[in-house]
């Protein structure tokens, strides 16, 4: 069969996402501070966007919305607005007495505070938090080496992990810094002496046999402990290390409770991030016997157009044709984010109550009367898509009579109950929590006997879902748990 080229017609539908769809679905899926930023943003970028209270109208038979904002000074027509001219005129105007009289003419800007209550917090002033790197090449340089172990150490110091343990090889050290491995050994030395103590460590066996010896405890029980049992150590061997060294239970014991009270993370401290406070999209409030849904928009700038590119959109013979193709593109993209903004609050709304309805019982009383719930019941209850009510449930934040929850939390799959009923497993979760919460530490749990509790309840679970629900929940197995003092 020959192949010839030939020009066709045919027609067909396909759906196509325009850019201010795409627009909405990304606002709708962003969390509160990613909202922020990015209405931040466009309020550098885009010279139309102004923060404000806006109020959107479209015209009738109009492609393009305008924007109607109410503003002082707004029916000023750019006429009446004269130059500033840098004449001396208006000099003899100026009450040069009183402009002399309140400016400083000497002194420093601390001289200006007659009190110290007028002076500004300290607490106010921006620092700069320090870091494990910092603190250590700090010691290094109060330190007298000689240039090739001085090298050396930097180097190493270089290559600490935000633990502070060493994640370099001697030879890797060695060929960056032109130096010996032995040389290198001498600079790993010193680095572990700095403080915090163990700091620089290959690995935590290391980490902590520096820390012990540091603390004068070198050629002790807690030494041999560290060196030579710490396998047993991390399975909680007591009565094996006690036969293997020919010591008591009780010294084993009391050594393993000095063990417990080392550092295994020396540069922790230096590396904890600033904690990120939640601030909550929407709020539930009990008001009598009925939930109320309120929106928070504290924070969030509100966005208008600015009433100077409208004014000059309103007459043509201020602008040229660029300019004023260059402004509507502007006001297109402006009015849609302002658009997109208020479908996404109203969407966040929508969802929001429909989950309140479905859950009520959980906002009344708590976590134990957490039903099923899956994303086709809102997306139905509210007629929208189940893409769209999981967009607007991620990073989103409701704050309830129970607590700060998000909104995807609400979601969860159902656990049979020997009575007929379906159980949360958000709720068996939280079961299981305060069962281990609750046991005896030298005696704890077993995944088999958490599930022969659950069963009293009428809770049919088996023990590999208790195995998967407390390891999401980051607890231990009951030989991790158990404590012997």
């Amino acid at each position: 069969m020959a192949l010839e080229i030939r020009q066709q017609l045919k027609l067909s539908q396909q759906l196509v996402m325009t850019p201010q769809l795409q627009q909405a679905i990304k606002l709708l899926q962003l969390s509160r501070m990613e909202l922020i930023d990015l209405v931040q943003q466009e309020l550098e970028e885009n010279p139309i966007l102004d923060e404000g209270q806006e109020i959107v109208e479209e015209r009738d038979g109009a492609e393009e919305p305008t924007v109607a904002t109410q503003e002082s000074g707004e029916s000023e027509s750019f006429d009446e607005i004269q130059e500033v001219k840098g004449d001396k005129e208006g000099l003899n105007d100026i009450d040069w007495q009183t402009y002399l009289e309140g400016y400083n003419l000497g002194g420093s800007v601390a001289d200006a505070y007659e009190e110290d209550d007028d002076r500004p917090s300290y607490e106010n002033l921006l620092t700069k938090k320090g870091t494990l790197t910092d603190h250590l090449m700090w010691q290094l340089n109060l330190s007298r080496l000689d240039d090739q172990t001085r090298r050396a150490a930097a180097e190493i110091i270089g290559n600490l992990d935000e633990d502070g343990f060493f994640k370099a090889t001697f030879e890797e050290v060695a060929a960056a810094t032109g130096t010996t491995v032995g040389q290198v050994g001498k600079a790993l030395s010193l680095v572990q002496e700095f403080d915090p103590t163990g700091v620089a460590a290959r690995n935590l066996q290391e980490c902590l046999l520096v820390q012990v010896r540091m603390l004068g405890m070198g050629g002790t029980l807690v030494e041999a402990l560290l060196r030579d049992h710490i396998q047993d150590l991390e399975n909680r061997r007591y009565p094996a290390i006690a036969k293997a060294l020919g010591v008591s239970l009780d010294e084993v014991l009391e050594a393993t409770r000095i063990i417990s009270n080392l550092d295994p993370r020396p540069g922790r401290q230096y590396n904890q991030e600033d904690v990120q406070y939640i601030t909550a999209d929407i709020f539930v409030y009990k008001i009598g016997d009925e939930f109320v849904v309120v929106l928070n928009d504290e924070g969030l700038p509100s966005l208008r157009i600015n009433a100077f590119y409208r004014q000059a959109m309103t007459n043509e013979s201020l602008v040229d044709a660029k300019a004023g193709e260059y402004i509507q593109e502007k006001l297109r993209s402006a009015v849609w984010l302002i658009k997109s903004i208020h479908q996404r609050q109203r969407t966040i709304y929508k969802v929001t109550k429909s989950i309140v309805k479905f859950q009520r019982e959980f906002f009344e009383k708590g976590i134990d009367y957490l039903k099923p719930l899956v994303l086709r019941d809102v997306a139905e209850d509210i007629e929208m898509h189940e893409s769209t009510i999981s967009r607007v449930t991620t990073n989103k934040y409701v704050q309830t009579p129970q607590g700060l929850y998000e909104l995807k939390f609400f979601f969860n799959s159902g656990i049979n109950t020997t009575g007929g009923d379906a159980i949360a497993s958000e709720s068996v979760k939280s079961r299981i929590r305060d069962l281990i919460a609750g046991e005896n530490p030298k005696k704890p749990y077993s995944d088999r006997k958490i599930v022969e509790i659950l069963e009293k309840d009428n809770i049919n679970i088996a023990r590999r879902t208790v195995t998967k629900y407390r390891e999401m929940l980051g607890i231990g197995s009951s030989t991790e748990r158990k404590r012997l003092f």
